[in-house]
Order: C-alpha cells, then sequence, then structure tokens
C-alpha cells in the first residue's frame, strides 16, 4: 500500500498509512552466546503442543512437588498452571543460588546523589536480609500466608527485599508507585484488605531528599473514612540510624523497621511451600476513570513464565550485568528487575532517582561503572535521553549486547537513534509488547532467533498465539494493511488469574467480547482480549497502534494515535509529540497534536510547516491536526509517561482533574493559558 493512500474504512477497522521498515539483523558475536538459538522453539511451541509446552518453562524453577495437571481449565476463564505443584517464589530466587553464587553480586544499588557510594548487595547477603525481614514480618506484624499486604517504597534495595520476605511466607505483596499519593495508595488499601502498610522515611528524586512518611500518614487516614483500619505501619530508614524527614511517628502505630531488625538479626525463616496457583502479588492497573483493578498473578505460573522469557528474550545470563531503568512499581519492575533475572541468578541494578540527574550523560557513566550489557528501559525515556544529551553516549566507553525497549509503542525514528547511538551499532534491540495483566512478553523478537525492525514489536513470542479480529469478530489476515483489536488465542502460565475481588469483571473487561460460548471450559473458545489495536505485516510481524481508545475517528477514518505521533517525529526540531482527539461537531473528532523541541529550537511558523507537511507526506491531508501547539514541554507522570488525558481535556476545554500527582503540574497551566490565546 502506498504511504499516501488514504483507504476509507468501516468503524470496524483502522486504516494503516505507514510504511514497513527494514529488517536490521543481530551479529553474529550476539548469536554465538545467546540462550536461545534452536529455532525449533516456535514448532515445540505451537498450538499442536498446547499446554504441554509449557512445561519446558516449569523445568527452570526448583518445585518442592511437581504438579500433576499443566493447565486447569474448571473455572474458565480463570486459568490455573500447574496445579497440583509446590514451591516457593523467594526460594527460587534466592536460596537455590547459594551453592555456587553465594558471593556473587544480585542487587547492585545506585543511589541518586553520585556522592554516595554504590551498594552491591550478594545473593548471601541478600539471603541474610529477606531472612531476618520475614521473620519480622511473622513474629512482629503476625503476617501468614494469604495475607495481603501494602507496601508504597521507592526505588531502594528494601523494596526487592520486602516483597521476597513477603513471597517466603506467603504473604500476597501489592505494592504502590512510589510517586502515587497517599489518596491512590489507600484505594489499594481498601480494596486488598491490608492491614500492614509498608513505607520508607524519604527516599532522593531529582536531587531532594522528599519526605514519603507523610504519604503513609495520607493513605491511613484516608483508609480510615472509607471504615479500613490500618494497624501497624513499617518504616525503613533511607539512611541506616538516621530518621530522615519531619512527619512524626505515630505512636502505636508506626514502627521503624532498622529499630526492630536487630531482635531478628541471623534468623532464617524456612520457606512457606505455596501450590502453584497460590496468588504471589497484587498489581493494581492505574486507569484512568473507574476503581484501580488488582490483578491477580499466581506463584508457579507467573514465576515459570518471567524465568523462561529473560533467559529467551532478555538473554540474561548469570554473568552479565542487567539494568532495567523501569520503576518496580510497575508490572516491569517486578516480572523484570526482580524475579525474572533473580530467579535466573542475574544481578540486577536498581537506580534510586532520574537518569537524567545531574545531567544526561549519568546512564551511561553508571553502565560505564558497573560494566552494564543489558539495558532495558521505555520509550519515553529514550525520547527524553535523545531529546537533551542526544550526543551524550559516545562519550562513555560501555558496550550493551542487547537493548530493551517496553510500555508503549516506539517510533521508528526513536529506535534507530536508539541502535546507533546508544547500541554504537553493537547491540540488538528487541521490542517488547505485554502489560500489566499478561505477566510477562507477548510479542518480541526472540534476538538470536528473528530480524529486528523499527517500530514493530516482531511476532509474537514462543508460545503465544495472537489474533487480530475486527468489531465483528471476524479474522483479519496478515498482510492485509488493516488493524483491528489484537487478542491471544490461548492461555499462558504468566497471565494474571482474576481480578482481586472482582471475577465478574474480569471476565466482562478481559474475555467476553469474543468469548464463543460462555459455558465452555475449552479454552480455544475464550480468546483474550488485550484492549490494543495493531496490525500484523505479511511477515507475521506486529505493530502496535495503542490502546483502542487512542484511535481518532476523523470523518470515518479511524487513524492510531501513534501513527500521527510517529510522522512527527521524523522532523528533527522535535523531541515529542502527543497527539489528542477534539470533539468536531463536522468530523466527529479531530486531531490536535502538541510538540515540544529538543534544545536550542524555539517556536516558529516554520516548524510548525515542517511537522504539518510530515503528517501529510507519511498519511495523507486526513490526518492534519485541527491545531498544532507547540510546547516548553508535556505534562508527564513521575515515571515519565506523557498525560494525554490532561491534553485532551485542555483540548476539548474540559476539567484536566487531579494534577498533583504529576511530575510537573505547573506545565498543565502554562498549556492551557497557550491553548486559550493567553500569553
Amino acid at each position: 500500500m502506498s504511504d499516501k493512500k488514504v483507504v476509507a474504512t468501516t468503524e470496524a477497522e483502522i486504516a494503516v498509512h505507514w510504511k514497513e521498515e527494514e529488517y536490521y539483523y543481530p551479529s553474529t558475536r550476539f548469536i554465538a552466546q545467546a540462550n536461545l538459538t534452536d529455532e525449533r522453539i516456535f514448532e515445540r511451541f505451537s498450538l499442536d503442543h498446547f499446554p504441554d509446552c509449557f512445561k519446558e518453562y516449569a523445568d527452570l524453577l526448583d518445585w518442592d512437588r511437581y504438579w500433576h495437571t499443566i493447565l486447569d481449565t474448571s473455572d474458565a476463564p480463570c486459568w490455573k498452571w500447574f496445579t497440583g505443584g509446590k514451591l516457593n517464589a523467594s526460594y527460587n530466587c534466592v536460596d537455590r543460588h547459594l551453592v555456587k553464587d553465594r558471593n556473587k553480586t544480585a542487587i547492585h544499588f545506585v543511589p541518586e546523589p553520585e556522592t554516595e557510594r554504590i551498594e552491591h548487595i550478594t545473593y548471601q547477603g541478600l539471603y541474610r536480609r529477606v531472612n531476618e525481614f520475614a521473620a519480622l514480618l511473622r513474629d512482629f506484624a503476625g503476617l501468614k500466608a494469604g495475607d495481603r499486604v501494602t507496601l508504597h517504597m521507592p526505588m531502594v534495595p528494601e523494596l526487592p527485599i520486602t516483597m521476597l520476605a513477603c513471597a517466603r511466607l506467603g504473604v500476597i505483596h501489592s505494592e504502590v508507585f512510589g510517586g502515587f499519593s497517599g489518596k491512590a495508595c489507600a484505594d489499594r488499601i481498601i480494596d486488598s484488605g491490608s492491614e500492614v502498610l509498608i513505607t520508607i522515611d524519604a527516599y532522593y528524586r531529582g536531587g531532594k531528599l522528599l519526605d514519603h512518611k507523610s504519604k503513609a500518614d495520607a493513605a491511613v487516614e484516608a483508609s480510615l473514612k472509607e471504615g479500613h483500619l490500618v494497624k501497624k505501619v513499617l518504616i525503613w530508614q533511607r539512611y541506616h540510624g538516621k530518621y530522615s524527614c519531619e512527619t512524626p511517628l505515630v505512636k502505636d502505630r508506626d514502627y521503624v523497621v532498622n529499630d526492630l531488625l536487630k531482635n531478628y538479626r541471623g534468623r532464617i525463616v524456612p520457606p512457606v511451600s505455596m501450590p502453584a496457583e497460590a496468588p504471589l502479588f497484587l498489581m493494581y492497573t492505574s486507569g484512568t476513570t473507574g476503581k484501580p483493578k488488582g490483578c491477580q498473578h499466581s506463584t508457579g505460573g507467573y514465576l515459570a513464565y518471567v524465568t523462561a522469557t529473560a533467559k529467551h528474550i532478555l538473554d540474561i545470563h548469570p554473568e552479565d550485568v542487567y539494568w532495567c531503568m523501569a520503576d518496580i512499581g510497575w508490572i516491569t519492575g517486578h516480572s523484570y528487575i526482580v524475579y525474572g533475572p533473580l530467579s535466573l541468578g542475574g544481578s540486577t541494578v536498581i537506580y534510586e532517582g532520574i537518569p537524567t540527574y545531574p545531567d544526561p550523560g549519568r546512564a551511561w557513566r553508571l553502565a560505564e561503572e558497573l560494566n552494564v550489557n543489558i539495558f532495558h528501559t521505555a520509550p519515553t525515556a529514550i525520547r527524553s535521553l535523545r531529546k537533551i544529551g542526544p550526543n551524550e553516549p559516545a562519550k562513555y566507553n560501555y558496550h550493551f549486547k542487547h537493548l530493551t525497549t517496553v510500555g508503549e509503542p516506539i517510533e521508528p525514528e526513536v529506535w534507530k537513534w536508539y541502535e546507533e547511538v546508544v547500541g554504537k551499532g553493537e547491540a540488538v534491540v528487541v521490542d517488547t509488547w505485554w502489560q500489566t495483566e499478561t505477566g510477562g512478553f507477548l510479542c518480541s523478537t526472540v534476538p538470536a532467533l528473528k530480524p529486528m525492525k523499527p517500530g514493530s514489536a516482531g511476532p509474537a513470542v514462543p508460545g503465544i498465539h495472537p489474533v487480530i479480529f475486527d468489531e465483528e469478530g471476524n479474522e483479519i489476515l496478515p498482510g492485509d494493511g488493516k488493524a483491528g483489536n489484537i487478542c491471544i488465542r490461548n492461555p499462558w502460565p504468566g497471565a494474571f488469574q482474576t481480578i482481586w475481588g472482582d471475577r465478574e469483571r474480569y471476565v466482562s473487561a478481559y474475555y467476553a467480547r469474543y468469548c464463543k460460548n460462555p459455558k465452555s471450559k475449552d479454552w480455544r473458545d475464550w480468546p483474550y482480549l488485550t484492549g490494543d489495536a495493531a496490525v500484523q505485516d505479511k511477515d507475521g510481524y506486529y505493530r502496535i497502534l495503542g490502546r483502542i481508545d487512542d484511535v481518532i475517528n476523523v470523518s470515518g477514518h479511524r487513524l492510531g494515535t501513534k501513527e500521527i505521533e510517529s510522522a512527527v517525529l521524523v522532523v528533527l526540531e522535535v523531541a515529542e509529540a502527543a497527539v489528542v482527539a477534539v470533539a468536531d461537531s463536522l468530523k466527529g473528532t479531530v486531531p490536535d497534536l502538541y510538540v515540544s523541541l529538543k534544545p536550542g529550537f524555539h517556536p516558529s511558523q516554520e516548524i510548525e510547516k515542517k511537522v504539518a507537511d510530515s503528517i501529510i507526506d507519511a498519511i495523507g491531508r486526513i490526518a492534519s491536526p485541527r491545531k498544532i501547539w507547540i510546547v516548553s514541554d508535556m505534562p508527564k507522570t513521575r515515571s515519565g509517561k506523557i498525560m494525554r488525558r490532561v491534553l485532551a481535556a485542555i483540548s476539548n476545554e474540559k476539567d484536566v482533574g487531579d494534577t498533583t500527582t504529576l511530575a510537573n503540574p505547573e506545565i498543565v497551566e502554562e498549556i492551557q493559558k497557550l491553548v486559550a490565546g493567553l500569553h
């Protein structure tokens, strides 16, 4: 299809206008050392061998008792994996590595202040610290298997220690992203029924030591207003032996962990053998509307899936130093900072602060100092690093064998900078697509087996079998040039089990849309609806267009916002782009485009014209925005994601809602004035 041809579509389809990129091939050097070079894996994990193929993943773990049923479909679509089996996630991530690798670094903790020493925690040290805290949780906090506990912690080593201590006891942990407010934390406390909150007094962000304990007070207070009592608040100290915030302790409720731990020095807690289908943790999705959904992830299936995908897709070996720059407060951090890498016996980096603090070279200095050879981050971070420090990587002597991108589609122009400048043309790039709900990767190139294609997530990973449906449930075939709703035909071990306390919502949100028979126990009747729009090229590679909600209907043409944003990022001066839908009485909706510029460039009519022309050239006039707004910065979450919801509210002259949790709330008023025509 010509990249300038406008294709009229029905409401059920999305016209796809962009051209497919050329392949990039992995180096022979990478292939020679890769964990997965056997092309027969795709045959072994075909639907003909489902579900028995996943035994291969489960066999990467140590089991206390082997399972009798690989996949139990009796409560479809609440799938149970490896039923009858028993194991402990903490044991698999820590204890089993002690025989050969007790003195190997498990966690490299990098404080944000460069004046502070990097802490290297060995597997032996991690074992001691996890056991001592598990003893405290059991004997002081009274926690036992099946209890829920809420964690509201930033990127410090005490967070994975806490998670693994909970897992050791069979306690279900629910970590809330540290940047969330006390009220957001309270919502998750109430929903999970947690009676214990674990937090920290303070942490660094952007060069400031932030008072974090005050959020715990707000969370407990908000919970109480809703009739839920938090009995104990356990507070880690950022500096051992020193309380680093001004928010006072509340008597008989707040306890400083570092003061209590001396009572548990040297204590060893035998890992509790848990059923494979027992919940390991809850991870709440932070949707913009409605009550947060507590995605319940299992112990056996989840751990098997993230271990295998960390090995096959991230290519982690025990001798590698692996740095995922995500936050453990999100599913990426759970799966691919903590559980996956540690289960493999890898060395994982935890960095406390902002990757561009105190300057844009910080990430590359760290990579050089720690000899990081696998780097994993989000397109948002890549765009930010490209924007403020495009030439920084060349200044440092690091060498990545592998680069991962995660969290949202990556535009081809940004992909090429990542490969050429960050990867120095030496590293494979793995563009992964998956979700909180899926536990682990769904689509990605297997790095030694499949070539890379900029902007494409690649084919499905072994064992995952996607299908693209239109609105009526008709399958859209590869190479049709049309996109629809990407679904997964089959269950897989990493998938969440249900929404905590709300099975009905789980079924209606993820399975009801394309279910062939609601009474069926056959997995073939229950395709999983991801909620993402996608197109599949004739070579089988998938390009994710964003959420189904991120599709703008312009006079009957359904345009993916990512497609327009990708066209804009080709313009030299542009650093970031965000497209939102604006109501239009004639066309239904039209796009508004917000762009921020790279340092050294200033808003001008010339840049506006270049941006407008780039959209017309790549897609056609149908995608031309109503207005191009050049802004100094985008409203962003603390994790760096552009808040398109806020921009859409501004464009549609609606209430922007609560912006206090943004990293830069002041930018909202600036943009509102710009859009309103004020200066």
